[in-house]
Formats: C-alpha cells, sequence, structure tokens
C-alpha cells in the first residue's frame, strides 16, 4: 500500500483535531498544529507548507539553523518556527534570530541564560515552560509530579517561576509536557489533565502572567491532549511518515 502524502495525512489529522474539538465543545481554531520536521529535509518541508501547514518544530539548533534559510528560499509563505527539543545555555543567543517560540524551557538557570542573552540583543522570546508531571526520570523540566499534594514541591515550583517571571527578555505563554509513551492515548489523559489544572492554579496565582497556551500531544495521542485543552499540539510521524536519518 503506498503511503499517503503529506498533504493527505494533514487532512486526516486535521480532521482529527476537529472532532476532539467538537467533543470538547472547543473551536478548531484554538488547536494550532506544529508540524516536527525534525530529521525531515528543506524540501519535505517545503512540500508540507504547499500543503497548508505554517507552523514547524525542529528539536536541534544545528539542524534548524541549515534548514530555516533553505526553506525560506523554497518557500512564499510566512513560516514560524518552534524550538521544541532542549537547548544548551552556550547555544541561546541563536534563538531570537529563528523562532517564534521556544517550547523547552526546562529550568531557571537556562531562562536566567536566555534572558541575559535577549537582553544584549534587545529581543523578547515567547516561552513555555516545560513540566514534568509524568514523574519519568528521562523527562525533561521542573517537577511536578503529584505537585497538588506535594507541598513543598510546590512551592519550589512556584518560587522558580516567580523568579522566571520578572526576568526580562522572557514573555511566558504557558507551559509544555510530554506524556509517556502508552500502549493507549487514554492512558496518557492524566498527564494532559494535571497540565492543564497546574495551568489554572498559576493563572490564578500568577494573574500578571500570560497563560494562553498549552503543548501537549503528538502524533500517538494527540485527539485526547485536545479533549483536555491543548492549544499546541506537535506532530511528526503522523504528517511525515517514519523520521529519516539523514537530513
Amino acid at each position: 500500500m503506498e503511503a499517503l502524502s503529506i498533504a493527505e495525512n494533514f487532512v486526516l489529522v486535521q480532521a482529527e483535531i476537529d472532532a476532539a474539538c467538537q467533543r470538547a465543545g472547543r473551536s478548531p481554531d484554538s488547536v494550532t498544529l506544529v508540524a516536527v520536521s525534525k530529521t525531515h529535509t528543506a524540501q519535505r518541508v517545503a512540500e508540507a507548507v504547499a500543503a497548508g501547514l505554517r507552523h514547524f518544530g525542529e528539536n536541534r539548533l544545528e539542524e534548524a539553523t541549515s534548514k530555516i534559510p533553505t526553506v525560506a528560499a523554497l518557500t512564499s509563505p510566512p513560516i514560524f518556527w518552534h524550538m521544541i527539543g532542549h537547548v544548551q545555555s552556550r547555544k541561546v543567543r541563536y534563538l531570537s534570530a529563528d523562532f517564534a517560540m521556544l517550547h523547552s524551557l526546562d529550568s531557571l538557570k537556562l531562562a536566567e541564560h536566555i534572558s541575559r542573552a535577549m537582553t544584549d540583543q534587545h529581543q523578547t522570546l515567547n516561552v513555555l515552560l516545560e513540566i514534568n508531571v509524568s514523574g519519568e526520570a528521562t523527562k525533561e523540566g521542573w517537577d511536578a509530579y503529584n505537585w497538588r499534594d506535594d507541598a513543598a514541591l510546590r512551592q519550589s515550583l512556584w518560587d522558580d517561576i516567580t523568579q522566571v517571571l520578572g526576568l526580562p527578555g522572557l514573555q511566558v505563554q504557558g507551559l509544555m509536557t510530554m506524556a509517556p509513551i502508552v500502549e493507549h492515548a487514554e492512558l496518557a489523559r492524566p498527564v494532559f489533565v494535571a497540565l492543564h489544572e497546574l495551568r489554572e492554579a498559576l493563572a490564578n496565582d500568577f494573574p500578571q502572567g500570560v497563560w494562553q497556551h498549552l503543548s501537549m500531544g503528538m502524533s500517538d495521542d494527540y485527539p485526547v491532549a485536545v479533549e483536555e485543552g491543548a492549544t499546541l499540539v506537535r506532530i511528526g510521524r503522523a504528517l511525515f511518515g517514519a523520521r529519516r536519518v539523514n537530513v
């Protein structure tokens, strides 16, 4: 059976998002599809742009900074790039040139490095706080497992967020998480619920912040994430097919 094109996959994924929004009583316009283009060529990204996609997510700065100008040369519509992978402190100065948003701000230390870099460049970067609500040791981000019941953990998280919100050069837009890889998407629902509830608690306690976004849900579980309030879903395989090793 011949693999579907990116355009055909886009139609299917968007239909799933629309259906999930309908089930949740949401407008489909409230969800932005971020096509995860890591390890895929600039030509493949250009195909996705031609299909109507406008938001793309990259995991590695080295790959992205070489790919982005090539894509720009191949396409004409405006494209919004999202950095969704871990960023090393020594490379944060490259973020402002290419990226509309960083999804993976995962520590106070990194926030301080980005703040200094953005201030030096007279720039402001939109960021999401990466939160580990699943408790998995392999996940990056602030520890928020059992945040509702662990008072000490909650206080530590609140203290860090207080400091992040006070840093110049950063505009916190919401939260991001990565759910565990599970056999059935429904098993990821508690993680999405926990992140949504954490966002609501932070919006209540930090009204000076902007908490509009929840970046959660990937190819295997995004309909459930949308049902639980995702505003940004990060979809790779369901759009592009299996990842390619060489770029």
